[in-house]
């Protein structure tokens, strides 16, 4: 299969690197030149004949343009596979966009971060015509080790930030839960091995707990060097709270994970570490 694949940052570059094992890949990126893959000057040279064009854009108004800019150039019938975290109506207008010059759309972004990535175990979350799913299928196969098909064009988006305002938001208790327990005096070791086989389990607390030296090891044990820094949580949770104006869908907790994060990105040091660093955050802090 030729694909081409525009937008080879920390996301964008293992993904190529790992498709190009068994395709023809040609990337693009005016940032990124990352070693190892055909690179083409433009962005029009890179979908020239390709089968598919993979972008992965850092948000809807760049994805927007990149779309405007190449479905022209590209080959009638080829599809047109977003992996990018953007809005729904962004990724919807995309969709159509490609339908009206003769190609097939799909809205897949991705959970798993950049170890993810490299290690091609992402999750896939698809939305778009059936046809154009499984003509891809394949390629989700080389970069990920899960791709759901959510229905209709946008609907992976909808996943995608639906699952991350969940996770926002369980973070957050998570770490609210143990700064309580440090406290009151409960060894942070009894609280994981309550809590990870009760009724408060979650993803967080099980498989990413943002207690360094409990369970898993994850972020919280490199003093927290992003796995999934707090700039892309608060960007999902926007996203979110985004999604529900335009929906008028009641969502307060995930507008509240969105206050949180906001106020720990832009004002308390929060860019650049990991979004679990909300742990520390929460038990160097007394109520207010």
């Amino acid at each position: 299969m030729k694909i081409g694949f525009i937008g080879l940052g920390n996301m964008g570059a293992p993904m190529a690197a790992n498709l190009a094992r068994d395709h023809a890949v040609t990337g693009f990126d005016p940032a990124a030149t990352p070693p190892g893959l055909t690179l083409a000057k433009t962005a029009k040279e890179a979908v020239q004949d390709a089968d598919v064009v993979i972008t992965m854009l850092p948000d809807g108004a760049i994805l927007r343009a990149v779309a405007d800019d190449i479905h022209k150039a590209m080959k009638p019938g080829a599809v047109h596979l977003d992996c990018s975290t953007v809005d729904v109506d962004s990724a919807r207008a995309v969709a159509t966009a490609a339908t009206a010059q003769g190609l097939q759309a799909i809205d897949a972004p991705v959970s798993g971060g950049i170890g993810g990535a490299t290690n091609g175990t992402l999750t896939f979350m698809a939305g778009g015509p059936l046809p154009a799913f499984e003509a891809v299928k394949p390629l989700f196969a080389i970069m990920g080790q899960k791709a759901v098909h959510c229905g209709a064009a946008g609907n992976g988006q909808a996943a995608k930030i639906c699952n991350n305002m969940i996770l926002g938001v369980t973070m957050i208790a998570t770490c609210e839960a143990f700064a309580l327990a440090d406290k009151l005096g409960l060894d942070r070791q009894a609280m994981f091995d309550v809590v990870s086989t009760s009724s408060g389990a979650s993803w967080s607390m099980n498989t990413y707990c943002p207690a360094p030296g409990i369970g898993p090891t994850s972020p919280a044990d490199n003093g927290y060097k992003p796995g999934f820094a707090a700039e892309l949580m608060l960007k999902d949770l926007r996203l979110s709270q985004q999604a529900a104006e335009t929906a008028d869908a009641d969502t307060p907790l995930g507008q509240a994970a969105t206050t949180l994060y906001a106020r720990f990105v832009e004002t308390e040091n929060g860019r650049g570490r990991d979004f679990s660093a909300m742990l520390p955050r929460f038990a160097n802090r007394q109520r207010s």
